[in-house]
This record gives C-alpha cells, sequence and structure tokens, in this order.
C-alpha cells in the first residue's frame, strides 16, 4: 500500500478544501488497502502485483508529440504519460474545456462537483486517484449545444520511465438539452511488455433531456494495469449509452456506477472484452434506480483463450419507491481453451413492486458444427475461429449508434 502513496508537489495545496479533499482520499486509501480474497466487489479481481511492484508519480509531462489518426472526424483531447497535453489537442470552441487543476483552482463550482459522485469510502483506487487529484480536464457542455464531431480523449502512454502511475480525473457536466459523443481510447508505444498504472475517475452530470453517448477503447500493453471507475448521474429525461471494448492490459477493470435520480432517466451499459494469455479484465456495474419510471439495459459479452480470467459483476437496485421501473442485464462468454476461466456474480436488488426487471449469464465454447463447416469451405482452423468469434461479438457491438466508431471498434478487434 505504501508502495503507491508518495509525497508529491501538486498544484492548489494552499486551497483549504483541496487539501482537505486529497488527504481524505489518502486516509481512505490507507484504510482501505489493497483488495484482497476478502474484498467483497474485488474477491474476483486480486490486484496483488501492487503488493510487490513499485510504481512512480511523475508530475511533469512527457515531451513527445503525439496524435491518433482516427478514421473519422473528432475534436481530438490528447494526454501523454497522464498529463494533458493542450498543444496537441483540437478543442472545440463552442464548449468549455480546461485542465482540471486550473478548474479547481479557479472556479467556485468545483468544490460542489469534485468528488461529489465518488464515495471513497468504498473503492480504493478511487481514494488513490483523489490524493493526487490534479490531472484530467473539465468539459461543459452548455444548455442546448449539439456538438457535430465527437469528443475524443486520448491516453498515450510511451512507456519511456520505468512503473509510472498516472491518476487522471474527468469531471464532464452535460446541461439541459445537451447532446455529445465521448470517446475515451488507451494506447501505448514501446515494449508491449512495459509495466505501468493507469488509474482513471470520471465523474459524469447528465442534466435534464441531455444525451451522452459514450464509447470506450481500452488497448493497453500486454503488462499494464488498467483501473478505471466511471461514476454517472442521470436527471429527468436522461439518457446516458455507453459502450466499452477492454483487449488490452494485464490487469483491468472497467466500472461503472450510475445513479438515475429522476423519472425518464435511462441508460445502456454495454461492454465486450477478449483476452488471452493470463489477462485478468473485470466489467463491473451498478445500476442505480432511485426514483419511479427509470430505465435501464446492460449487455456485456466476452471472449476468452488461453490461461485468462474474465469477470462480471453486474448489480441492479431499485429504492423502495421507484415503481414501474424496468432494468435489465444479459451476459454471455466464450471460452476458447479448456484453461479459460470466467467468474460472474449477476445481482438484482429489488425493494418496489409493479417492476420489471431480469439478469442472466451464460457460458460456452465455438459451436464444433459451425467450426467443420467453415474448415470445410477452406478457411483454416484460426481462420474460422476469428469469423466465429467476430460473429458472436456483432450482437454487441449492434449497440453502437454511430457506424463509423463501430466500423473502428471492428477494426480494433480484429488487430
Amino acid at each position: 500500500m505504501t508502495k503507491l502513496l508518495h509525497q508529491v508537489k501538486l498544484l492548489g495545496e494552499n486551497i483549504p478544501w483541496l487539501k482537505e479533499l486529497r488527504q481524505n482520499g489518502r486516509d481512505a486509501f490507507a484504510a482501505l488497502g489493497i483488495p484482497n480474497a476478502k474484498t467483497e466487489a474485488w474477491k474476483y479481481t486480486k490486484p496483488n502485483m501492487f503488493l510487490t511492484d513499485e510504481f512512480e508519480t511523475y508530475s511533469a509531462g512527457n515531451s513527445a508529440n503525439y496524435q491518433y489518426d482516427f478514421p473519422f472526424a473528432t475534436y481530438q483531447i490528447t494526454f501523454i504519460d497522464g498529463v494533458f497535453a493542450p498543444n496537441m489537442s483540437d478543442l472545440p470552441s463552442e464548449i468549455e474545456i480546461i485542465p482540471l487543476a486550473e478548474f479547481v483552482m479557479f472556479d467556485i463550482q468545483a468544490k460542489k462537483l469534485i468528488g461529489n459522485l465518488v464515495d471513497i469510502n468504498k473503492h480504493p483506487f478511487a481514494a488513490l486517484n483523489t490524493a493526487y487529484l490534479n490531472e484530467g480536464i473539465y468539459i461543459k457542455i452548455s444548455e442546448n449545444c449539439k456538438l457535430t464531431k465527437p469528443l475524443a480523449l486520448v491516453y498515450h502512454s510511451t512507456c519511456q520511465n520505468q512503473r509510472p502511475m498516472s491518476n487522471i480525473r474527468n469531471l464532464i457536466v452535460l446541461e439541459k438539452n445537451a447532446q455529445t459523443e465521448l470517446i475515451e481510447y488507451f494506447n501505448y508505444d514501446g515494449d508491449q511488455k512495459s509495466v505501468y498504472f493507469n488509474n482513471v475517475v470520471n465523474e459524469i452530470y447528465i442534466g435534464d433531456n441531455a444525451t451522452l453517448m459514450h464509447y470506450k477503447a481500452q488497448m493497453e500493453a500486454f503488462k499494464a494495469i488498467h483501473l478505471a471507475l466511471n461514476c454517472v448521474e442521470i436527471k429527468k429525461s436522461g439518457y446516458y449509452k455507453s459502450f466499452c471494448l477492454q483487449k488490452g492490459a494485464d490487469l483491468a477493470r472497467n466500472e461503472s456506477k450510475v445513479r438515475l435520480c429522476d423519472t425518464q432517466a435511462k441508460a445502456e451499459v454495454n461492454a465486450a472484452y477478449m483476452m488471452n494469455g493470463w489477462a485478468t479484465i473485470d466489467t463491473t456495474t451498478n445500476i442505480e434506480h432511485l426514483v419511479a419510471e427509470t430505465f435501464s439495459d446492460q449487455l456485456v459479452k466476452g471472449v476468452v483463450g488461453g490461461q485468462a480470467k474474465g469477470i462480471f459483476q453486474g448489480c441492479i437496485h431499485i429504492e423502495p419507491n421507484a415503481i414501474k421501473t424496468k432494468g435489465y442485464q444479459q451476459h454471455r462468454a466464450l471460452l476458447l481453451t479448456d484453461e479459460a476461466e470466467v467468474d460472474v456474480k449477476p445481482e438484482l436488488e429489488i425493494f418496489a413492486d409493479d417492476v420489471q426487471c431480469s439478469h442472466g449469464s451464460a457460458c460456452g465454447q465455438l459451436d464444433a458444427e459451425q467450426l467443420f463447416y467453415l474448415r470445410s469451405r477452406g478457411l483454416d482452423e484460426e481462420e474460422a475461429k476469428a469469423m466465429l468469434v467476430d460473429a458472436y461479438l456483432q450482437e454487441v457491438i449492434a449497440k453502437v449508434d454511430n457506424e463509423k466508431i463501430a466500423d473502428w471498434i471492428k477494426l480494433l478487434l480484429q488487430s
């Protein structure tokens, strides 16, 4: 635990509330410690490497120039080794985007928004992120604003430092009737066995009748660690739809905590994971229906080969007054080897009558007859397996409404 808590100089140390917030993060992480087998929320995902590996923080950004070439137009916001790089970013003029440190030091709204959606006493790595709260960005989409191109947050790791740790906190606010698409893309340069740790927390506020389409592709290095927590609050008639692809990292966890706070609020939280080797990839969701007439839907599909381990934990929580609510959850996984493993913990917590909720999970192997059929048509075994895997994941990729983004995700799956 102490290997992750260092004394570093951060901006805004003379601001009392910010200093207290960071100290609360340090204290919470020190109290919670590294999750282990007795930590219920992490019982299948044991980040044991933190007990032995040393990770270092770097306050200065890397001087490397980098910009990702998306196959469609975007407003690109670039991070290099966890540090926002404005000179390599294309920022739209119609919305507000500033470094998080600037926002917390000069905007009185920061105190009300930062940390409001994150319970650091339940999320140890969010507590660690709070202890280092400095890097990240603040995005505000003003009332009635509808961006014509997606915002693309590109997190690029150069792998030049030994075992670097990046703690990134993003604050995203959509005001009434605002609409936008948001992409998060994690990639790297250098040795695929590079060891680094990306720890990301997003706090997302979706106002009345606002819409956010949130897409994520995690393509970290083979030995990297990637932990992300997305905390979302949705107001009346607001809509949040997300899709997360996880294909990289040795240990990866993408966790979404969504609060449906007003009537007609709606969330769709979809994901796909594909892994091999000895990787562990965790998809965890917690959807809270807090009032009547709120709606959620989840579809998660995974493909696990080698000796890899896939994990899905999904909870739908219905408050006592949340009548006429609908919440659905489905997880399916495809095991490509006898050594592959999938652990699943779906949960329904229903404290109200007059609701429609369901959950389900299934695991299986490639259909031998389909594989034989494709082999008989001239494909070799690997080509036939790849075709069946692509077809298997198509159901969840079809949840991506933007066809250009869906095609890009298909290319990432094939890379």
